[in-house]
């Protein structure tokens, strides 16, 4: 089935997001609905944004007046870090229920439900398997909250996909993510200056990175993948060479009896080790991601060079500290005049999504209107950094001299005038240490 009229839970998340955007860009799909209690945090094209809670009644509403044939459900919450206990399992098992119960029914006109589990669903024990496969069941009773409310929320939609036999039900099993635009209790820990440990334990280890995550996500909404399958970057490695691959100190400094006491003690200390990470960092878990690849999907980033990423953003977090920031923030009055108001040039309303240039273009609703004049031509210098996004750019800049940085300046000022890439140029400038580069 081709999807084409599709809502998206959770849409305040970066995977969430990330995916309305991505799905922006199909010209066969007609309608991109988000909800979510919160406002999105990118700017958005054509997704319609509705703030809501997870009552089925108020989901229902929306899925039958938008003959919505796919639902994506990207809000379950996986990290204690994120909220508190007891809106964790509101969001995680009720919210799932009710997000079930909207898409459910003879009269329902969903056909395919995407869900994006978690790893921690398997669990971490002495005697896992080498390689967890889909097939495979927890091995051991869920010994955490969120543990439990995620297999909790896994069963649920396995009654939905029996009692809805003609509904495509694609469950997402992710590995630990880690990205410069997550909040979770991995990326939190691998960023300390030293890295405690569990004395005599070195746990496998495997992450994915959020730019596959999100695309794990796109990949199911565009073919019918019924089942459940893992997504988890290539290659496992241990915790000693993630923390080697970081440049950072191993500091085996908790104790194998009474880890979870100590742990206790250390996170009012400050150290971010949330309770279920504990089994992680005993004895690791480790995916088999064979059977997603097998539909077609291609992972950009293995674990390996998930970490060094981290590296290259944690060497860069000092520079890019207080430069580099999300310009966008949601308000309801300005979104409905931009899609809405016939004074706005909807061709200028937003800045364009992917690699095409952001110059104004001819209505072909008008033609009255001027060509836009041909943009100037970019000096030599300056041509490989037009087309990269800011991120990229500040990324580059601590290897750039001084009359490097000066020419970049003028171009970015001329043309995208970037407010974070002008400021992160400005303060290498002001460096006394730039000068004599």
């Amino acid at each position: 089935m081709r999807s084409r009229r599709i809502l998206i839970t959770g849409l305040s998340t970066y995977w969430g997001a990330h995916l309305a955007q991505a799905l922006e860009r199909d010209p066969e799909i007609e309608t991109v609905i988000g909800i979510d209690r919160t406002p999105p945090k990118l700017a958005l094209e054509r997704t319609e944004f509705v703030q809501v809670s997870d009552a089925h009644s108020l989901i229902r509403r929306i899925v039958d007046a938008a003959e919505i044939d796919t639902i994506v459900d990207t809000r379950l919450v996986v990290d204690s870090i994120v909220t508190s206990r007891s809106r964790a399992h509101e969001n995680n098992v009720i919210g799932t229920m009710n997000v079930l119960a909207a898409a459910g029914g003879p009269d329902s006109p969903v056909r395919k439900l995407v869900f994006k589990s978690s790893a921690r669903y398997y669990g971490a024990e002495q005697d896992d398997p080498a390689f967890f496969t889909e097939d495979m069941r927890r091995p051991h009773a869920p010994t955490t909250p969120i543990e439990r409310d995620i297999c909790e929320a896994e069963a649920n939609v396995r009654d939905f996909r029996h009692k809805n036999p003609d509904v495509t039900v694609t469950v997402l099993r992710f590995a630990n993510a880690l990205g410069p635009d997550l909040r979770t209790s991995w990326q939190s820990y691998l960023g300390q200056v030293a890295i405690p440990t569990i004395l005599g334990f070195d746990p496998r280890v495997q992450f994915i990175h959020e730019e596959d995550m999100a695309n794990c996500l796109q990949h199911a909404v565009m073919y019918d993948l019924d089942g459940t399958y893992n997504c988890a970057g290539d290659g496992v490695l241990v915790l000693s060479e993630v923390i080697g691959l970081l440049g950072k100190a191993n500091l085996p400094i908790l104790p194998p009896w009474g880890t979870g006491l100590a742990t206790t003690v250390a996170r009012r200390a400050g150290l971010p080790i949330q309770a279920e990470m504990l089994p992680q960092l005993r004895f690791g878990r480790a995916l088999d991601n064979r059977r997603y690849k097998a539909t077609g999907f291609v992972y950009q980033h293995t674990t390996r060079e998930t970490i060094l990423k981290l590296r290259e953003q944690q060497r860069l977090e000092p520079i890019l500290r207080g430069a580099v920031g999300s310009s966008y923030r949601y308000e309801s009055a300005v979104e409905e005049f931009l899609r809405f108001s016939p004074s706005v040039r909807q061709a200028n309303a937003r800045p364009q999504l992917g690699p095409s240039n952001s110059a104004p273009r001819a209505r072909s609703d008008d033609p009255g209107t001027p060509a836009p004049a041909p943009a100037p031509a970019v000096a030599p210098a300056t041509t490989p950094y037009a087309s990269l996004p800011a991120r990229e750019i500040l990324a580059i800049l601590p290897s750039l001299s001084h009359d490097d940085l000066q020419v970049l300046r003028e171009h970015e000022a001329a043309n995208a005038a970037r407010t974070t890439v002008l400021r992160g140029i400005d303060r290498l400038l002001a460096d006394p240490q730039m000068s004599a580069r």
